[in-house]
C-alpha cells in the first residue's frame, strides 16, 4: 500500500476541528466529524466517560462545555496509519486546560489518545476516539482565575459569534 499524503493531512485537520468545536461548544461542528455509531472511552484519575453513538456523544460533551466552563484542548505528535481506501487509525498527544466555575475545579494534563477514522461519504470522519491519562493535575484554586475574556461565557449571551 502506498502512502496516502493526502488522507494523512485530512485526518489531522479533522482531529483540529473536532478539538476546536468541542472548545467552542459546537454541537452542529461537533457532529460534523463523527461517524453516527461513534465510540468514546476517555480515561482519567478523576473520571471514566464512556459514550456510544453521535447523538450520546455529542449531547454529553455539549452539556459539558457549558457558558461557565473554559477549556483548550491541543494535540500533536500525531502518528496516522491509512490502512485502506476508508479506514485509518491515529495517536496523538494531547495537552489540556479547563475550568469549571460551576465546581470551582481547574485540570490540566495530557492524554495518548488512540483513534480510529472511517471514511463516510468521502470524508473522514472519527468512528472511535479514546485516551488515558499521562497525567492529571486537580485542584480547587483558593481564588478563581481572572479570565479577562471566556469565549463559552460570551456565545452563551451572544450565539451569533
Amino acid at each position: 500500500m502506498t502512502i496516502r499524503l493526502e488522507d494523512i493531512e485530512l485526518i489531522k485537520q479533522l482531529k483540529h476541528k473536532y478539538c476546536r468545536y468541542l472548545d467552542t461548544a459546537d454541537a452542529d461542528g461537533l457532529a460534523s466529524v463523527l461517524t453516527e455509531d461513534i465510540v468514546v472511552d476517555y480515561v482519567g484519575a478523576s473520571y471514566h466517560f464512556h459514550a456510544e453513538g453521535r447523538d450520546e456523544v455529542v449531547s454529553l460533551l455539549h452539556a459539558a462545555f457549558h457558558e461557565d466552563f473554559v477549556g483548550c484542548h491541543t494535540v500533536h505528535q500525531p502518528e496516522i496509519n491509512v490502512t485502506s481506501d476508508d479506514r485509518a487509525e491515529g495517536r496523538w498527544t494531547l495537552t489540556d486546560y479547563a475550568m469549571d466555575f460551576r465546581t470551582g475545579m481547574e485540570t490540566s494534563g495530557a492524554c495518548l489518545y488512540r483513534d480510529e477514522y472511517r471514511k463516510v461519504d468521502g470524508q473522514w470522519q472519527i468512528a472511535r476516539s479514546s485516551y488515558r491519562r499521562l497525567y492529571e493535575r486537580m485542584e480547587k484554586p483558593a481564588v478563581a482565575p481572572n479570565f479577562t475574556s471566556r469565549y463559552l461565557a460570551e456565545k452563551a449571551a451572544n450565539p451569533e459569534i
